[in-house]
């Protein structure tokens, strides 16, 4: 490291020690002289040294200023006259540092270039000055390169790490600080949703085998969770707040699992796990003990079976028969049942906070009537039996699914009567 008495025996602009001038040509053409010594000059820029060596007997050295600013090349005049560890101390803004890099690199001084990009590595970085960075970096080239090592790309493992850290967190319980826990399983629900929406990147983490066998492992994890934390309802007597917030945040870590599972093709394992524990969901919820509490997690239970039957509704899961008849009469009559109750409750005077959303109210409807007319046509009979014989018609509203099964009904028998015919006439016909 350079000594501090080397730098500062001289002073730029001392005419009495100086043995160079320095002629600086600003933008208006007008040139400004300044008293230099080459002994700093050759020693700190390549630049000057070059020039020095083919200098004429006036010892004058001319620079042309360019587009990075007259003031800038200035101020790189004086640094010269720092010594190295000082340099870091006289950076005050990215701005500054980084006209005078332009200036460093385009004169070749090698310390303040290198004491410039360590300064610009380091400190934090507004918007408008990252849009500035990555201009400069670009035309400065591998040199400048070092400045971007915060926002380079990532390895893939490097990705999956912090993307299945993120999962892990975003369904956790909170540990020892759960108040500041809730706050940072938002964020990490955000910056989830947020890795998972849809550009060039995205397949990288979707895609990924190890990936997906975690958030599988993940999702096991949960739903064991909530069926033990249902049972323990029935068997503890705790009052209805408590019970309330004793069962809700697994039940919301599934919702949210709703969100993310389709953008990964991954939503047909949780549909499965769903149908297959619905029956014991139903056992707990359905239990006298809570026909007064717990309304929570009924109306976060629909929301569920809500994203559910819009999944296999729509054909975006793909369940055998069986299985989709038993999902839809298991929970038809929960949410027949439950509309009027939240209803009735959200109209009360002193209010209410669990109602069933209109829009969520329509999209299971719409969910219930696309899964009812995929089905075979006995089973839609059969459910639509049971819908007319009950006193919620209302909702859900099955009257489409109940024309199309009229229409399709006698026009099945038209069909297998030319179909008949065209069999004994060696054709067929459809």
């Amino acid at each position: 490291m350079e000594k501090a008495g080397v730098a500062t025996a001289y002073k730029l602009g001392d005419p009495s020690t100086s043995d160079i001038l320095v002629r600086l040509r600003n933008r208006e053409g007008r040139p400004e002289w300044f008293c230099a010594h080459s002994s700093i000059l050759m020693k700190k820029s390549k630049f000057f040294a070059d020039s020095l060596s083919r200098v004429n007997s006036t010892k004058c050295v001319e620079v042309q200023c360019s587009e990075f600013g007259y003031d800038q090349y200035v101020k790189l005049l004086k640094l010269l006259y720092l010594s190295n560890d000082l340099l870091l101390d006289s950076w005050d803004s990215v701005k500054t540092a980084l006209g005078i890099l332009q200036v460093a690199v385009a004169l070749h001084c090698e310390e303040i270039t290198q004491s410039c990009i360590q300064y610009l590595e380091a400190v934090p970085w507004e918007d408008k000055e990252e849009e500035e960075i990555l201009k400069v970096v670009s035309r400065l080239g591998p040199i400048a390169m070092p400045i971007l090592a915060r926002i380079q790309p990532v390895d893939l493992n490097a990705t999956k790490n912090v993307f299945l850290s993120a999962i892990r967190f975003a369904t956790s319980n909170g540990g020892p600080c759960p108040h500041f826990a809730d706050d940072l399983k938002v964020s990490a629900r955000e910056q989830v949703e947020y890795m998972l929406m849809e550009d060039e990147d995205t397949p990288f983490i979707t895609a990924d085998e190890e990936v997906k066998s975690e958030i599988r492992t993940c999702l096991c994890k949960i739903f064991s969770s909530f069926e033990k934390e249902l049972g323990s309802l029935l068997e503890a007597d705790l009052s209805s707040e408590t019970a309330e917030v004793k069962a809700l945040p697994s039940l919301s870590d599934l919702d949210w699992m709703c969100n993310i599972l389709p953008k990964m093709d991954l939503m047909k394992d949780f549909v499965s796990s769903w149908v297959e524990i619905s029956c014991n969901i139903l056992a707990v919820i359905q239990d006298k003990k809570f026909d007064s509490t717990l309304w929570g997690v009924k109306v976060k239970l629909i929301e569920v079976v809500g994203k559910v039957l819009d999944a296999v509704g729509f054909g975006n899961v793909i369940l055998p028969t069986p299985a989709r008849v038993h999902l839809l009469k298991i929970w038809l009559p929960y949410i027949r049942r439950m509309k009027p109750l939240l209803d009735l409750q959200g109209s009360e005077e002193m209010g209410f906070p669990y109602k069933m959303d209109e829009d969520l109210c329509q999209n299971i409807e719409a969910a219930i009537v696309s899964l009812v007319l995929a089905l075979p046509s006995n089973d839609q009979a059969d459910i639509l039996v049971d819908w007319m014989q009950t006193e919620q018609v209302r909702y859900p509203d099955l009257s489409e699914a109940f024309e199309v099964w009229c229409y399709r009904t006698k026009a099945a028998k038209r069909r297998l009567v030319v179909g008949l015919n065209g069999i004994d006439n060696g054709t067929v016909s459809l």
